[in-house]
Parts: structure tokens; sequence; C-alpha cells
């Protein structure tokens, strides 16, 4: 796995007994010319402080991968893990599957067991959730011996939520499906009840069960249903979600022959591909009269939510880039030994069409939608992290986004 590894070290750091006379040199030097423990970085004697086990070899090495193709998510989800492990300074190696339907999970087993040969300390990884009722069962088997080796792991959006602590050194973190889909659905009744004293009469499309968050998304649409907030008017069924929006496209433009203006409401779907094809369709029809909210966010949302925002009002989502600084500080935590729930939630959070402009993409969200990723709260209350960071902050130089490309395992 050596040829395969990114390696992000921490650059030089600063030597200031080193700088006198050199005002016209760089202010960087190895710290192998330190002399002794006095001159030793603070940020260092920190971190054998606070971490000393991971600290022994003299640097934290996080593993960071990511069980997805190269895209929007996957590459927001690392940047979020990349800068808050270096603000630390830490050394973080980026990995993605180019995950496939039917060889992910064994590139996954692969990855991580070379993870575990190359003696990391920590090691996030995200997005393994499989179909199935074993789902959890390739992901405990991959994770129990790299746990056993002392190696702790925080996961995001890979086991059961409701599966508690599945062995010492293993942290879950999920976006929290439940309050994504009802979210979702409130936003959509507040633009479709009008003055109609009756149910929102909603269109939903899906796939087959079996995919743990989906499922539990639909969950939440079919309790809306029971009590009475919206009637099925129809289901569209993906079968097993292949081309997700290319396959929405077509049942959706089949059914709509059915459903004369004015006799549907809305769409709902679980997921943001999904809800791509969903939107052409309507375009594709002209019909202007149905309105969409959907779940996730990318840039090709947003281009789309821009373009076709008198159907397509709003999204419900977990910025990844949040995802990803918040595993990163629990992982640290536990490094530190702190105490940690078993299980994280992230709570959702809303992206109206509205709110978008054409300078908007995944990366500047916040400038229009202020509380768009902020971290702020999230497991940062540490007093030492934040002594780590600041010190961290005289010897650490984050290398520019183009130059921390995370490496995709063939």
């Amino acid at each position: 796995m050596g040829k395969g590894l990114l390696l992000a070290m921490m650059l030089p750091l600063v030597c200031g007994n080193c700088a006198r006379g050199r005002e016209n040199r760089a202010d960087s030097v190895s710290a192998a010319t330190a002399k002794g423990p006095a001159t030793r970085p603070p940020a260092r004697v920190l971190r054998e402080q606070y971490m000393p086990a991971a600290m022994a070899d003299g640097i934290v090495k996080i593993a960071v991968l990511v069980n997805l193709p190269a895209g929007d998510q996957s590459r927001q989800f690392l940047e979020g893990c990349v800068n808050e492990g270096r603000s630390m300074g830490f050394t973080v190696d980026t990995f993605i599957s180019g995950a496939d339907k039917d060889r992910g999970i064994s590139r996954c087993g692969e990855i991580v067991a070379g993870i575990a040969r190359a003696d990391y300390d920590g090691l996030i990884f995200a997005y393994g959730e499989a179909d199935g009722e074993a789902a959890d069962d390739p992901f405990i088997d991959m994770f129990k011996p790299v746990a056993q080796k002392g190696i702790k792991i925080v996961t995001f959006e890979t086991f059961s939520p409701q599966i508690s602590r599945l062995f010492d050194g293993l942290i879950t973190t999920f976006q929290n499906d439940a309050g994504l889909a009802r979210m979702s659905l409130e936003v959509l009744l507040s633009y479709t009840r009008g003055n109609a004293n009756r149910p929102v009469r909603v269109i939903r499309i899906g796939g087959n069960p079996g995919i743990p968050s989906l499922d539990r998304r639909t969950q939440i649409f079919d309790e809306y249903v029971r009590m009475g907030a919206l009637v099925e008017a129809a289901y569209i069924n993906l079968g097993a979600m292949e081309n997700p929006d290319h396959t929405a496209w077509e049942g959706l433009a089949d059914v709509l022959p059915r459903f004369p203006p004015g006799s549907v409401d809305a769409l709902w779907t679980p997921h943001d591909k999904i809800a791509e094809g969903c939107v052409q369709a309507l375009a594709s029809m002209g019909r202007q009269d149905i309105k969409l909210v959907s779940i996730g966010i990318s840039n090709d949302d947003i281009r789309m939510m821009q373009s076709r925002r008198e159907t397509w009002l709003a999204n419900v989502a977990v910025d990844p880039k949040l995802a990803g600084t918040v595993n990163m500080r629990i992982l640290t935590a536990a490094l530190a030994g702190e105490t940690l729930p078993d299980t994280v939630l992230f709570t959702p959070q809303l992206l109206k069409a509205a709110d978008l402009n054409h300078a908007v993409n995944i990366v500047n969200i916040s400038a229009m939608v202020p509380s768009w990723g902020d971290a702020w709260g999230l497991f940062d209350h540490y007093p030492w992290m934040n002594e780590l960071k600041k010190a961290e902050e005289k010897y650490l130089r984050i290398l520019p986004t183009s130059m921390t490309t995370p490496v995709t395992v063939p």
C-alpha cells in the first residue's frame, strides 16, 4: 500500500533561537536542529502531554478513508478532516476507495488492512453504508482487528445508528435521517398547503428497501401519511438505485400523464440524485405546478435549484465538510482519553433556492447562508484542544487545496 499513500507531512518548524541575525532568510528550519528539551516547539510538548500514546513515535498519524467516488461530497469531507487535523499538527493521509456497488467493501478492506500495517494512530472512515439485513457485518470484521491494534476509529454514515459501541475504540457518527426527513417534509408542507383543507398530495420516488439511511427517511414519510398530513398519490420504485437520476427521469415521465395539473401537489424523494432526475422530467413536461424538496447537497444540486427554482424549492442536508471537521475533533478527543458518547448525530440544515445565486457553490454556501457549516460548539470545548491549536498556529502552514489531493486506490 506504500505507493498509494499521500503523506501530508507537517512543514518544518520555526526555531526562534536560529532566527537571530538571519532576517533575510526563511523563517523556518528543521526541528532536528533544536538543542535539548527546552527548545522543543510548544505544540509538540502539548501533543506529548495530552496524547502520549499516539506521540510515542514523535508524530500523530491519522488516516481518512472515504468510500465514495471522487466528487463534491468526498472532497468536502476530506477537506474538513485535513484542515482540522493539521490545525493540531497531525499528519493526515487521505484515501478514496472509488467505490462501486460490486467491489466497494472489498476495496475498503484492502485499504484498511494497509492502514493497519502502516501503524496509524487513528482512522476516520466515511460512507460505508451497505445494503441488506447483515449490512454491518463486513465492517465489523474489517475494523475490529484494527481497533485491537490500539488504533482509534471514528466512522461516519457506516453502521446502524441503533447499534451502540460495537467494540472498544470505535465511535459512530451519522446524519440525523429522521431529522432530515422531517425538515424536508415540513418545508414541503409549508409551500404546498395553501388554503385547501385537505392533505398534500405527493408522488414519492425511491428504491427497493435495504439501504438503511433511505429506509429511515422513508419511515418518516410514512409517519406523515398516517398522521393525515400527506396522501401518497403514487409511488415510483427505482429498484436497485443504479443511475438514480436517469431512472427517476424516466419513471416520472411515465407516471406524470396520469396526473393533470392541479391533481398532485409535490414530489418527495429521500436522496438528491433522484431529485436531479425528477426536476429534469418536470422541466421537460412543463410542470411548474409540482413542487420538490429533497435531501442532500452537491454542486449539481445547487446549479439545478437555481435554474429550476420554480419547482425545486429547497434541500435539507448536513454539510460534509462540517462532518469531516467534527469527526476529526472526536478522534482527537479519543486519542486524548476524553469520555465520549458511543454515537453522534448531526443536525440537518436548510438551503432554500431563493437564498442562492449563481456565484454560490458547495464551498462558499456560508456566504449566502451564514449558519451553514458552522462547527462552533461541536466537540471544541476542550481547553487543551484550543491550547494546542493556538500553539500550532506558529509552526504549521496549511498546504493549498491543490496540494492535498486524496489518493484514489485502484
